[in-house]
């Protein structure tokens, strides 16, 4: 049987099973974000200290962009805007708007086999940068070896406007450097100074390569929405409903600790246009990622 347990005072949302092989923590005034998650018995996501949230924005979501925004500036439909700027060091908007906000609880079920919990944040005043208003729900269903993640954002306003969305988990392995990352692609994103996107480039199909001391900061475009990450003691398969589907891959200074950020665009998709798509007024737009472990 499956637990939901709410924390008011930290407002947390602590998932178990009775079997403690599934057991997940989400902390509703950090953006919702997942941040423990074990699956099979295995401690897949964990706290990073001492990293710190506002540092990592571990398992965040991302929303209405991911990644950067170069300089904080972008135009659109002839007019400039600007976004704050949250990433003082390069000068860039980094990772949305919503990896900080206080998300409500709209839903929850817990079942014999599954537990599920939805939860929402509206957005009520336009903003400079982004002068729009915008409802965003997401969704969790837990099982003892998968993870179903659903996103949808409803455009609120009366104008259209730009986006891309992203999720940022960092992954545990007990041997990072034998572990893998798996994926179709042929096509990488040029990232240039400040982490700015500058091209793309072609390069040598990729099946699979070995994480090793590798000190990534990469993103891949991807031509299906499969990736696999490969530990010593588990396979972690990655889906995506999309179409247009990239990853970002991020060591941080953390042993045996890697970012697998699933995400529809690229830094500074709102000048390059790489992924970026159009939310009409009073439409909604939905993604799902699904996790799925096999135990070895």
């Amino acid at each position: 049987m499956y637990t939901i347990k709410h924390d008011e005072a930290l407002n947390t949302l602590e998932i178990q099973d009775s079997e403690k092989s599934l057991y997940g923590k989400i902390h509703l005034n950090a953006g919702a974000s997942l941040q423990e998650l074990t699956l099979n018995g295995n401690p897949i996501i964990q706290d990073l200290s001492p990293l710190t949230y506002d540092s990592t924005y571990a398992s965040s979501i991302l929303f209405p962009f991911a990644n950067r925004i170069k300089d904080g500036a972008y135009e659109f439909k002839g007019k400039a805007y600007q976004f704050e700027i949250n990433q003082k060091e390069e000068n860039n908007a980094l990772h949305g708007l919503v990896y900080n906000k206080s998300f409500n609880i709209v839903k929850q079920e817990a079942q014999q086999d599954s537990a599920s919990i939805v939860l929402e944040y509206v957005e009520d005043k336009a903003s400079t940068g982004f002068p729009y208003t915008y409802s965003i729900q997401v969704t969790y269903i837990f099982k003892a070896d998968a993870l179903h993640m659903e996103l949808s954002v409803k455009n609120t306003s009366s104008n259209d406007f730009p986006f891309t969305l992203g999720w940022h988990p960092y992954f545990i392995s007990d041997n990072l450097h034998n572990s893998t990352l798996s994926f179709d692609c042929n096509k990488k994103i040029v990232i240039g100074e400040r982490n700015i996107t500058t091209g793309v480039e072609d390069i040598k199909p990729i099946k699979a390569f070995k994480i090793e001391d590798q000190q990534l900061d990469d993103c891949w475009i991807l031509n299906s929405d499969k990736i696999v990450f490969s530990t010593p003691s588990y396979d972690l398969t990655f889906g995506s409903s999309d179409n247009n589907n990239f990853v970002q891959a991020y060591t941080p200074p953390r042993l045996n600790t890697i970012a697998i950020e699933p995400t529809t665009g690229v830094s500074d998709s709102f000048n390059n246009n790489i992924g970026l798509q159009i939310l009409k007024a009073n439409d909604t737009y939905k993604i799902i990622w699904d996790l799925s472990i096999t135990n070895k």
